[in-house]
């Protein structure tokens, strides 16, 4: 989208009325002015509306995926206008969150639209007696991360794999496992 070209777009401020009184009757100054006044209009109507253009919620749609970028967010064409907007909106906070296991099934929800579940893996042990031997290792130290649809019609596992690689720790590992719906609390 061009904000330059807007047809018949008048100008709040036209020139022509603010020529001196000399130039008020000139046709030529009028209309030459008017010609600028065309031009102008587009950015006066910009400027005016600056501060709607740094808010997500309300910014031109082509400005969504800039303001995401500002602030580290992820900006995704693919999905809805209205996720990227929230997407944009949360990004700050999601980065408060980051690497965490919240912030990971957050961002997953508002940058793909699916819901996640995150069984981390990896524990630290201990023991109360000293001396004593230690609990087992555990059996894996990956982080699983279950995903299914929720906002999206479906998932893309590459995808999910590759937002779970950006917003994980570096040295940690993980799998990704697709359900096709959210799993069942079986009260254990």
């Amino acid at each position: 989208m061009s904000r330059a070209a807007v047809p018949g777009l008048p100008s709040r401020y036209p020139i022509g009325g603010q020529l001196p009184a000399l130039y008020a009757e000139d046709d030529f100054a009028q209309r030459f002015t008017a010609g600028l006044d065309t031009v102008l209009a587009p950015v006066f109507a910009t400027l005016d509306n600056l501060p709607a253009y740094f808010d997500p919620r309300i910014a031109p749609a082509d400005f969504v995926a800039w303001l995401a970028s500002w602030v580290g967010g992820s900006d995704d064409p693919r999905r809805p206008l209205e996720l990227r907007r929230e997407a944009a909106v949360r990004a700050l906070e999601l980065h408060r969150r980051r690497g965490t296991a919240r912030g990971l099934t957050e961002a997953l929800r508002l940058v793909l639209g699916v819901g996640a579940d995150v069984a981390e893996g990896g524990a630290a042990t201990w023991s109360r007696t000293a001396g004593a031997a230690l609990p087992p290792a555990p059996e894996t130290d990956e982080v699983l991360v279950r995903v299914w649809p929720d906002r999206a019609e479906s998932v893309e596992a590459d995808r999910v794999g590759e937002l779970v690689r950006a917003l994980c720790p570096v040295h940690t590992a993980f799998r990704v496992e697709v359900l096709p719906g959210p799993p069942v609390d079986d009260g254990r």
